[in-house]
This record gives structure tokens, sequence and C-alpha cells, in this order.
């Protein structure tokens, strides 16, 4: 069993004001005999798409599978995720907000959507199928690899622009679009009723429909990327089991658990503290009390945003000699 725990392992600073008073002792026992490993730090994206058997192109190709979530059609085009997003200035860097954190209605994204293709034309018409999540089509690739949505919010953007042969003339396609989106009816009305504007694009996920795989083990989340991915791999696809015991710890499949992401990406202690103490009692718990009998293959707790990693075997419930320690060390 693979559980993907984005922001599992917090930065050190969210963990000096998180950590203090914070007792979880079925983690801690479960860090401490456990053996913790690097992993890829790529994304929840990357970890998916890997996990599912899907190949990297020049981007991990979100953007194709989701468009037929949203109701498109991909074909044989290029397609880029161009999802609508806030940026923050701050003193010494530009800070990304997603979309959650918009409340992007239809009518607005339809209004913006068509604003943009109205004056850039073909180079950057994008298709809002979602509200959130908006699609540019190009018969050939674009020479450019990007960073996804949710590896960026809550960072500094620089360097996590987009790269490559043909970044330098979407980047300036970009600043123009931004000064288009400031003077917009829509962002205007937005700000009036103290909501923030949408001011730039977020460019991710390229790639071609990759060929249909099948992977029938169980997927169990909620995240819209997730559930695209899992039903195009053929996966089971399922919402988060309420009951957890020896049988779903020791089976096949990927359990995402996303609940710690927003607190992370904006560097919330509290907020992160709190999700986290959830996981303690809703997952941690009945996983350190099943852990003899979780199957021979062991299970994986994977963060894909810090690139670390613990991996647990039946064997570990027997090592009473590691004794939990702080969360700090």
């Amino acid at each position: 069993m693979l559980f993907i725990i984005p922001y599992l392992f917090a930065p050190a600073r969210l963990l000096e004001t998180a950590a203090p008073g914070l007792h979880l002792p079925a983690l801690q026992t479960l860090l401490a005999r456990g053996t913790r490993l690097p992993c890829p730090d790529g994304g929840v994206e990357a970890a998916l798409c890997e996990a599912f058997g899907v190949s990297r192109q020049q981007d991990w190709p979100l953007a194709p599978i989701t468009l037929a979530t949203d109701g498109g059609v991909a074909g044989d085009a290029y397609w880029l995720r161009a999802d609508p997003v806030h940026l923050r200035v701050m003193r010494d860097r530009i800070v990304l907000a997603d979309a959650d954190a918009l409340s992007l209605s239809r009518p607005e994204a339809d209004a913006l959507a068509a604003a943009i293709g109205q004056h850039f034309g073909p180079d950057l018409s994008p298709l809002p199928l979602h509200p959130r999540r908006w699609y540019l089509q190009y018969l050939q690739a674009p020479r450019l690899t990007t960073t996804p949505l949710s590896v960026a919010v809550g960072r500094d953007i620089d360097p996590l622009l987009p790269q490559g042969d043909d970044a330098m003339r979407f980047r300036a396609e970009l600043n123009e679009l931004q000064m288009l989106l400031h003077e917009h009816p829509v962002n205007q009305a937005r700000e009036a009723r103290g909501e923030l504007p949408v001011n730039s694009l977020w460019l991710w996920g390229g790639g071609r429909l990759p060929v249909t795989c099948a992977t029938p083990v169980p997927l169990y989340a909620g995240n819209a990327e997730a559930l695209a991915l899992g039903t195009f791999c053929n996966a089971r696809v399922r919402a988060l089991p309420t009951h957890r015991d020896a049988q779903l710890f020791s089976g096949e499949g990927v359990i995402l658990l996303d609940t710690l992401t927003p607190a992370g990406q904006i560097g919330d202690a509290y907020g992160w503290r709190e999700a986290l103490r959830e996981l303690e009692q809703d997952w941690f718990v009945p996983l350190l009390g099943t852990l003899r009998g979780i199957g021979p293959q062991g299970l994986r707790l994977v963060d894909p945003v810090s690139g670390k990693a613990l991996h647990m075997h039946p064997r570990d419930a027997w090592k009473l000699w590691r004794r939990p320690r702080h969360l700090m060390s």
C-alpha cells in the first residue's frame, strides 16, 4: 500500500512553530520504527503518475488526462493546463495563490478566458472547461517544461516559471496578460467586493494523451487530478474509507491524504498542526494497531513535496527498543 501524504515532513521553519507541545504517539512511534528514505520531490501529480505507470513527457501529462474528465476531447493535440491564479507581490518575491483561493464562478471564468483569447488569438486562447481548470491546445508541442500548480502554490514563483527554448515567449505573453487582466471588468468587480483578482495563468501539466494503461488497484482520493488520473488508468477509484483495518493496510493500492496541503502551502503552522492531529486519530493510530498484519510487502508513507518517505514492514512492530522522539528530531 502506498500512502501519498504531501507536507507530512514539514519544512523546518513551519515545524519549529507547530511542533512545541504537539504529542502524536502513533506517528512518533511509526517514525521511530520505520525506515526513512529519500523519494522524488516532484509533487503529488508526479507521485501519482509514477504509481500508475504514466510516463513523463516534457511534463507529467496531466492536462490531456483531466481534459477528458472535464468534458473535452484530447485527440492528438498537445495540451497545457493554464489555470487562473492570483500572484501576490511581496517585498522581495512574488507568491502564487491557486484557483481554489479565488472561488471563480463559471460566468467570470468564461468572460476572462474570452477576453484573453480575443487579445492573443491562437497563441494564448484558454478553454475554461472548469472555472478552476483551463486548457491551451497546440498542434506542435512547445519546447517547454513546467512546474505543477500544487508544487508552486505559496512559493516564490521565480525559479518555478516555465523553462525551455520557448519559455521566453510564454513569459512575455504572461507579462502582457497581467496588464490585460488588471483592467478587466470581472477583476474590477471582484476587487470592489474584496475578492482576489485573477491576474495571471499558471502553465503546467503539458503533454499528449498517453496510451491508456490498466492499473486495476484501488485509488482512495478526493483530489480532482487524482480522480481523473485513476479513472484514466482504470483504477478502482473510491472515496477515502471510513473503516481502516488490517485488510485495508495489507492490500494493494494508493491512498492520497492531502489534508495537510492547504496549511503546508502557505506555512500555516496552526492549520498544519490541527490537520496532523486529525491524521493521527484517523490514520496513524489504526495503522500502528495493525502494523503486525500489513503483509510482507509492507507499506510506504510518501511526502512528494519534501522528498522524504517512511517505509514500514510487519517486523517494525517488534522494534520496541526504538523509542519515539520529539517531532523536531
